[in-house]
């Protein structure tokens, strides 16, 4: 049986009530109206559709399913499963009431196959990014990078700083969550005695590697999904980088004033990188280049790129397998594939449909409508960041492409800036920190988390502002 204490019902009561309230209070208030076509409709889709109770139920289980997802942590359900239900219900009641309203199911499929085709291709490009992770995980170079860490005789507070700066500049060609976890193992290794370090470390890890992964495509599915959008071209989201940099700075100095300078406890660690680690990384860092490439030169999607480099990789550690015979019998892309992070690449699925379902019944034009019109792109685009923080960055970013709103592209570098960072000012806000509230079971908590949000909400505050600082037209 599932148990609440009285912490987890307070955030249910502090949070999600509102949350919940303000979404049916924004659906339901009159005089907002999605913008209507020629046809007196959204799309081709009736205005009337949406005060079905089916197309009501969409939204109660949009609702239920990321309440699911919230509670993650303490139920042990992984995030997948609630959205690609919710997914499936929201579809299933909209082609139950389709044809009252006139829709055929030539128009209800190709609105799913725009969701598959949005799907598919972020899902091949990410499974060849996570099998480069887990070929480099297998290889033991994430170990190798740990291990000297541990042994490099820093004080706490440098080794505050050195794990920091290296999820700042590890994220953009990893990801957060593998960053999170290496160096999450870290702070857990030299800070076994010392709570206070190990709960003050994982935020600094959280909102650098956050902050990191803001100004690269690679560094986030956020960045990623505004690229392969077509919003922001390769080489401009770098403007972002002073923005995020910023972003992890500015708490960091704060949070390194209550860190102790005293020595670790000594730790012996040593591991070597196995055969074929610097092959796999220089092959990584080329299939990175022929994504960029093949976008930039010939216009074909990044994926193809990714995808042609996965095969190099196959092909590599084929050759790795046949040279190390025994000692490298265990290195299988195929089998490295399989532990690739499904259940975040079913997330996705689960987000894309689930929205695609809301954006097909015209709620979602409601909300750019009084967002984006009545309050305008950049007031809006700063509470994005807050909305990443309780839903989750990969829902709301989409949610926003799925809008399309009209902006420049100043604007939509912002959004990508507080959605990516926005996730840092709560533990379950991203990946990296539900992930290293798992390392760090007891010492890292939501709780832990949220009594340093204002330092991070400060460091947020001054990524925007630096961003309209020095990016505004």
């Amino acid at each position: 049986m599932i148990r609440f204490d009285s912490k987890a019902l307070r955030f249910i009561f502090c949070t999600l009530v509102p949350v919940t309230m303000i979404v049916f209070g924004l659906f339901y208030t009159p005089g907002f109206a999605a913008p209507r076509d020629d046809n007196g409709g959204h799309g081709g889709v009736p205005l009337e559709i949406m005060n079905d109770p089916a197309a009501i139920a969409c939204l109660v289980v949009f609702i239920l399913s990321y309440i699911a997802v919230l509670f993650e942590e303490r139920t042990h359900l992984r995030k997948s499963k609630p959205v690609m239900l919710g997914a499936g219900i929201i579809w299933v009641l909209i082609g139950w009431i389709a044809p009252d309203y006139g829709i055929d199911h030539h128009t209800l499929r190709a609105a799913v196959f725009h969701g598959l085709d949005e799907y598919g291709s972020l899902l091949l490009f990410l499974l060849a990014a996570m099998t480069y992770i887990s070929a480099l995980q297998n290889r033991q170079v994430f170990a190798a990078l740990r291990a000297k860490l541990v042994q490099s005789g820093l004080n706490m507070r440098q080794l505050f700083w050195a794990t920091g700066i290296f999820a700042f500049f590890l994220s953009p060609i990893a990801d957060n969550l593998t960053t999170a976890l290496v160096l999450g193992a870290v702070v857990m290794a030299v800070g076994a005695n010392d709570p206070k370090f190990v709960a003050i470390s994982c935020i600094n890890i959280v909102n650098s590697a956050n902050a990191g992964g803001a100004f690269s495509p690679f560094g986030d599915i956020t960045t990623l999904m505004v690229w392969q959008a077509g919003k922001v071209a390769f080489f401009d989201f770098f403007p972002l980088f002073i923005p995020s940099l910023v972003c992890f700075i500015v708490p960091a100095l704060i949070l390194s004033i209550f860190i102790r300078p005293h020595k670790p406890l000594a730790v012996r660690e040593q591991v070597k990188m196995k055969r074929g680690a610097k092959t796999i990384i220089f092959l990584g860092l080329c299939t990175i280049g022929m994504a960029v490439s093949f976008e930039q030169f010939f216009g074909l999607p990044p994926f193809i790129g990714m995808m042609t480099g996965m095969s190099i990789l196959m092909i590599t550690a084929y050759f790795i397998r046949r040279i190390g015979k025994n000692s490298d019998g265990d290195f299988d892309i195929l089998e490295t594939v399989a532990t690739a992070e499904w259940d975040t690449l079913l997330f996705f699925f689960g987000v894309i449909f689930s929205v695609g379902g809301l954006s097909f019944l015209g709620y979602l034009e409601i909300v750019s409508d009084l967002l984006y019109t009545d309050l305008g792109a950049t007031t809006t685009n700063i509470l994005m960041g807050f909305a990443s923080a309780i839903i989750d960055n990969i829902p709301v970013m989409f949610a926003v492409l799925s809008m399309d709103p009209q902006m420049d592209q100043f604007q939509w570098l912002l959004v990508t800036l507080t959605c990516g960072v926005g996730g840092s000012m709560l533990s379950i806000g991203s990946a990296a920190g539900v992930a290293l509230m798992g390392v760090a079971r007891g010492q890292y908590t939501f709780f832990s988390h949220l009594k340093w949000t204002p330092v991070l909400m400060l460091g947020y505050g001054a990524s925007v502002a630096t961003h309209i600082l020095l990016n505004a037209p």
